[in-house]
């Protein structure tokens, strides 16, 4: 059934953040637990460590304290939307998030957008106001089959670069 959601979280950032990964929308998984990637399957908390030669985090406060410690930044494209379950291919009626504050805020070099979805609503509604380009990389979602974990993990590695 779909409905209309308000993203449940904020962003996280810190000054130093260099590098900023934005999904989608937070899966049902996620908001469940008011935190990024939260689905078992997905594979980001497995890919950003061994992007960063670090080990993989099990609690949210490890999984914040890595991101920070990796000069990222972490928060999603969309505000609000209408979308079915975690269905990226559900959602409808899409308003971004104001990434304005985690620019202003920090020292953000690049954007990178974890997915198509992502990658196709921030070219849409956050480009024009940023002026700054993003790179899609391949979705770490369960639903990105395609994608092997080792061959995530060579495509995210240049994120190193910035930060």
């Amino acid at each position: 059934m779909k409905e209309e959601i308000v993203h449940p979280f904020g962003p996280l950032y810190s000054p130093d953040s260099r590098v900023l990964i934005l999904g989608s929308f937070p899966s049902v998984k996620s908001r469940e637990i008011n935190f990024y990637y939260g689905h078992p399957q997905n594979r980001f908390w497995r890919v950003i460590p061994e992007v960063f030669g670090r080990e993989k985090p099990t609690t949210i406060e490890e999984k914040k304290e890595l991101i920070l410690s990796c000069g990222l930044a972490l928060w999603d494209t969309i505000g609000r939307c209408e979308i079915t379950g975690s269905s990226d291919a559900s959602i409808r009626n899409a308003r971004p998030n104001d990434i304005s504050i985690i620019l202003r805020e920090s020292k953000i070099r690049k954007i990178f957008c974890n997915g198509k979805t992502s990658f196709s609503l921030y070219s849409k509604l956050l480009e024009p106001i940023t002026g700054m380009e993003a790179v899609c990389l391949p979705s770490t979602s369960p639903a990105n089959a395609a994608w092997k974990t080792e061959d995530l993990i060579r495509a995210w590695s240049v994120i190193r670069e910035y930060t």
